[in-house]
This record gives C-alpha cells, sequence and structure tokens, in this order.
C-alpha cells in the first residue's frame, strides 16, 4: 500500500526566493505595486530561461490531434453535490452532467485540508511533506522559487495558457500564463463581486478571532449584477467560443461555496429555511472517542458561535444556495464547450481544493483530517481520439472508488497530452485509472498533510486512517461507518490494520518553512489625529506581530490595556523591526521615543501581521 508522494526525493533550488504576498482579496490591493515589481523579477527569470524547465518549442502536431484541456477549480466544495449523495437538498444539474459525461472519482482527496498548501501542490506536482508547503500563511514562490507550474509546463510545449478565477491562493502569477483576467500584472485573480451594503449581513462577528467572511446572505439582483464568477464563466466561455492558433490550457477558478456565501436571492429560493435538513455526518458528542489533538482542532469556535446566535440552519442554507449558484456558473461554462469548435477536442478536468465541515465533529470550516474536508469533487473527461495515451477516451457514466490525490492532475495531464515529463513530480498519474477505473493493480492509497508535519490523514479502499504528530491516532472502516463515527483505534482487532497503515505511512517530513514578513498580511494603520485609541478587547491566543518602523526617528510600542491603562512595551529604533506576541484584538499605541506624543495605533486582527509604522505620520 504505498502512498502518494513517496519515492521522489526533494530538489530544492539555491536561487534566491521570490517573495509573493499571499493574502486574502482584501490586502492584496494595498500592496499592488509590490507585487508588480515582484512579478516582473519573475518573468525575467521565466524569460531568461532560469525558471522554465524545458524550451517553449511550438506544437509539431496540427491542431486537431493536440487535445486542449479546459481546467475547473471549485473552491471549499465539499461532497455535497448530486452524484456523491452528500446532502439530501443540493442541486447540481451541472456537476452531475460533467460527472456522468466522463469518471467520477468517488474516493479522490486534497493534498491539504487548506487552499494555499493544496493549490500549491497542485500547481507544482509537489507534496506539502517534500516541499514544507503546509498553510495558509506561507508563500509559495518562498518554498519553491522555481518549480515549473502546469501552465508554464504546457506553455513551453506550443499551448496557449489563459485563465480566469482563484486558481493559486489569491494570486496569480502573471509570468506563468499568456492571459488572464482580471489583468494578470493585479496579481488579484477574483473579479469584483457585489456585497450587502451592511456587513456582517447575517452572523454577528464573534470577536476579531473570526474570519470577516464567514456570512450569508441573499442579494437582490441578477447573476451579472452580482459579477465574481459570472465574470469568469463569461471570459472563460469567450476563450472556448474561439479558434485558437494553438492548443490551450484555460483555466477556471470558480470562488464559491467559498465564504462568504452572498449570492443572488434565486440561489436561496429552493431551500426555505424550514426545510433545512441538518448535516447527515452530524452526530451529537462525536468527538469523544476523538484524540485531544484532533479534538481541540475540531473546537475552533465556530460552531459553537452559530449555534449561540441561533444561525446553524441560515449557514447550511447559505453553503447550499452557493454550492447551486457555483454549479450554476458551471452550467454556463458547460453549455459554451459543448456549442464551441473545441468541444470534441477538449479534455475537461473539474476538481475542489478541499471540503467543508458544516457542524460535523462539532466543526465548521476546513483545515481537520476528516473526510468531510480531505474527500472532494474529481471529474474528468477525455473524447474519444484526441489523447495517444488513451484513445477511446473516458467512458461515460464511470464511477472509480480508488483512492486518488488532487496531486496527481499534474502528472496525468502531461500522460493525456503527451508532453515531456515534469521532474519532481511526487504523485503517480490516474492514467491506468481513466484506462480501467476497476483497476484492482492500484495499490496507491492517498496522503492529506496537516499544517504540523508529522501529521496526516490516509484513505485507501475501505479506511480512513488519520496520525497527528503527537503519536495519537484514529481509525474509520468506511465500509460500516462512512460518517467516521466510530475510532477504532484502541481496539485490539484493529491492531494488523494499524501496522498496515504505519508501515506504508510517510516517514519524513520536509520542516515547516515560515514566510519571511514581507509576505505576511498587513494591518491597518489608523493615525491618531489627536483622538484616543480604542481600548483592546482581546480574545484568542497569542502569535507574533512584528512591528516595522519606517520613520526617521526611534519609537514606542504601548499595548492599550483593556481597562484603558497604557503601557510601554518596546522601543523601535529607526528602521527597525520589533516582535510582539499579541492577542486578537488587541490594541498597539506607536508614540514618539523623545516627545512621547501618540502617533497612531494599531489594532490585531485574526492571524500573524506585519504592522508597518510609515515614514510619514499624518497630523
Amino acid at each position: 500500500m504505498p502512498t502518494l508522494g513517496e519515492g521522489d526525493s526533494l530538489k530544492r533550488s539555491g536561487l534566491l526566493s521570490i517573495s509573493l504576498l499571499v493574502k486574502k482579496k482584501g490586502n492584496l490591493m494595498r500592496d499592488r505595486l509590490l507585487l508588480s515589481c515582484l512579478m516582473a523579477i519573475v518573468s525575467a527569470l521565466v524569460c531568461s530561461g532560469s525558471y522554465a524547465e524545458t524550451p517553449s518549442v511550438e506544437s509539431s502536431s496540427t491542431e486537431a490531434s493536440v487535445p486542449n484541456v479546459l481546467f475547473i477549480a471549485m473552491d471549499d466544495l465539499n461532497d455535497w453535490i448530486g452524484c456523491l449523495g452528500g446532502h439530501p437538498q443540493t442541486i447540481t444539474p451541472n456537476l452531475d452532467r460533467l460527472a456522468a459525461s466522463g469518471i467520477l472519482f468517488n474516493n479522490a482527496h486534497c493534498p491539504a485540508p487548506a487552499c494555499n498548501p493544496c493549490r500549491s501542490a497542485i500547481f507544482t506536482g509537489r507534496s506539502p511533506h517534500r516541499s514544507g508547503m503546509y498553510d495558509n500563511r506561507q508563500a509559495m514562490r518562498e518554498i519553491m522559487p522555481t518549480e515549473v507550474l502546469i501552465p508554464q509546463h504546457f506553455r513551453n510545449n506550443g499551448y496557449r495558457a489563459s485563465g480566469s478565477g482563484k486558481m493559486l491562493h489569491y494570486f496569480i502569477e502573471a509570468a506563468s500564463w499568456d492571459e488572464y483576467y482580471p489583468a494578470a500584472e493585479t496579481e488579484n485573480p477574483l473579479p469584483d463581486s457585489a456585497d450587502p451594503k451592511v456587513r456582517p449581513a447575517s452572523l454577528p462577528r464573534g470577536g476579531p478571532w473570526q474570519y470577516v467572511d464567514t456570512d450569508w446572505a441573499a442579494l437582490d439582483m441578477t447573476d451579472e449584477e452580482f459579477g465574481g464568477d459570472w465574470l469568469t464563466a463569461k471570459y472563460v466561455s469567450e476563450q472556448l467560443n474561439q479558434k485558437h492558433d494553438k492548443p490551450f490550457f484555460l483555466a477556471c477558478g470558480l470562488y464559491r461555496p467559498h465564504e462568504p456565501w452572498f449570492v443572488p436571492k434565486k440561489y436561496f429560493e429552493p431551500f426555505p429555511l424550514e426545510s433545512i435538513q441538518l448535516p447527515p455526518g452530524y452526530k451529537p458528542n462525536d468527538l469523544d472517542d476523538v484524540p485531544a489533538v484532533g479534538a481541540s482542532a475540531a473546537r475552533n469556535r465556530y460552531f459553537a458561535h452559530i449555534q449561540e446566535q441561533g444561525q446553524w440552519k441560515q449557514g447550511i442554507q447559505g453553503y447550499l444556495a452557493s454550492i447551486h449558484f457555483a454549479d450554476a456558473m458551471l452550467g454556463r461554462v458547460l453549455d459554451a464547450l459543448e456549442a464551441s469548435p473545441n468541444a470534441d477536442n477538449t479534455i475537461v478536468v473539474l476538481w475542489s481544493d478541499h471540503g467543508w465541515q458544516l457542524g460535523e465533529k462539532e466543526h465548521w470550516q476546513k483545515y481537520t483530517p476528516w473526510r468531510a474536508v480531505t474527500r472532494v469533487p474529481l471529474m474528468v473527461r477525455v473524447p474519444a481520439g484526441i489523447s495517444t495515451a488513451l484513445p477511446s477516451g473516458t467512458a461515460a457514466g464511470t464511477v472509480c472508488d480508488a483512492p486518488v490525490n488532487l496531486l496527481s492532475l499534474y502528472p496525468t495531464l502531461i500522460d493525456l497530452c503527451g508532453l515531456p515529463k515534469k521532474s519532481g513530480n511526487d504523485g503517480p498519474s490516474i492514467l491506468p485509472l481513466l484506462s480501467d477505473p476497476a483497476n484492482q493493480d492500484w495499490t496507491h492509497s492517498s496522503v492529506t498533510y496537516l499544517s504540523k508535519p508529522g501529521s496526516y490523514s490516509v484513505s485507501n479502499r475501505t479506511h480512513q486512517y488519520i496520525h497527528y504528530y503527537d503519536g495519537s491516532e484514529e481509525l474509520y472502516d468506511l465500509e460500516s461507518d462512512p460518517f467516521e463515527w466510530t475510532n477504532l483505534a484502541s481496539l485490539p482487532s484493529s491492531e494488523a490494520i494499524l501496522e498496515a497503515f504505519r508501515r506504508d505511512a510517510p516517514k519524513d517530513f520536509h520542516e515547516r518553512v515560515e514566510p519571511s514578513v514581507d509576505s505576511l498580511v498587513k494591518l491597518p494603520w489608523f493615525p491618531s489625529q489627536g483622538k484616543n485609541p480604542p481600548v483592546s478587547v482581546p480574545d484568542g491566543n497569542k502569535f507574533p506581530i512584528f512591528f516595522t518602523n519606517k520613520r526617521a526617528a526611534a519609537v514606542e510600542l504601548c499595548l492599550v490595556e483593556a481597562s484603558g491603562q497604557v503601557s510601554m512595551k518596546a522601543t523601535v529604533d529607526a528602521g527597525s523591526r520589533e516582535t510582539q506576541r499579541s492577542r486578537p484584538g488587541e490594541v498597539w499605541l506607536i508614540r514618539d521615543a523623545v516627545t512621547h506624543l501618540p502617533l497612531g495605533h494599531f489594532v490585531v486582527d485574526d492571524r500573524t501581521a506585519e504592522a508597518i509604522i510609515p515614514a510619514a505620520v499624518a497630523k
């Protein structure tokens, strides 16, 4: 039972790491100039050949004999789609029709249960435990500065690469694409979308620990007025409708059902609140047999807060509505493909970066090792006669239950399109399963890596095994217990199965690579302007905040206590940096070190960040 990612040695370049600022949408805007400069450097590397693995060549085959690729990503989509049966009320006719036209993998899993490490693994082919890329706070190009991404590999071999929407984690990497919408140089992959005028719209924010986009609302507007994924689908559809002088790699990143769950109201209407059913996998007290590490990760405050606010069914309604909306946008893309000159010459691959829990095991969000998060939709359709590796194409309406991982997408596309191999891909190609979905010679299991090295989840055909960094374990029999309600790890009768998983589990883990300070989210600066700062309302665990003084004079860092008392904690010299461990909701007053006059303040949000004290302080 070999595991994905075992067998290829890690090859790390000694070149200078190019730091990309990986942030959520609101923070990208502030650093656009810096990002543009960094992208120019990356572009120079690509053009000089330092970045490219193989020389760029035009395809020697005719257009008709070289397959195109439509690569569709959906965000935070679990198994709540009709063909996977995750929730009885979901409405996904377009996902279902795509699955019925090709192969549906019903035991597919993500490389990591978070957007950034998962998408980075897919696009580089490198497993998190090989690269050291484990969580959303890290910067892909700081960790893997020279890995050739999928679109670049296709470009190097005669393809035109274009895309729209979220494919990587809130950045585009302009150097790897021929064209992108929104414009690649912005490094913001998300088209503009409408938000409610008042935020939060439905779920009150429980404190600074809570992600601001954990919210939902039905918007009184059309799809076109909403924008967002409608604009992504529009761009992709226009690309499909064109004739191209090269084969194309076309990426479509649909953002819903990622939070916030704001979509036009017509997508809420099929789900009346009084009819909403709770998740089929929910069971009270389901953490009673889970190790302490797992239980602690599950209880992240979100689910308890949502229950306290009486918003559980409203949240489920918002998720179902967002899935319904995303499915409709997918339908526009599929319709465009079917009506296009490229219909019979385009491979279609659809995947989600990870799932989502809505109360199962007392958890709301992602990041966990259980199947509600690790298991993802994966569909592949290959028309007959376009791939020399799969001449007969994929058999319509086929379901494959072999354990597979999204880490296999890169080598699989290489095989299907007849491209040169890319060294360092850590996953096996799933070509044998595309040829024979019932292939019993497939002995790979699928590994999902958690944020701490040494913690992972392994899926095979019958069981799910979870190993935490402290040595604690979980084991579930998926045939009799598909919702993982009964942990079998402590039973003597499970020892033989546990030993098999332990024997074949990954043994070596790259250390976690900490992000550079430059790549961190930036806290907003609030000039004093003669006003007193607010008092701290601390709520949550401590983490580092990096204070960078851009002034020509020293400043004082002062914590504003909840009582209003101001406590001086450190002095930061001109051009220097000081680190303080702080909690969400704490307020840091910045004073001139000589006059002790207030200059401004920062309010700590929900994650590690840099607080830049500007060179020119507004009066």
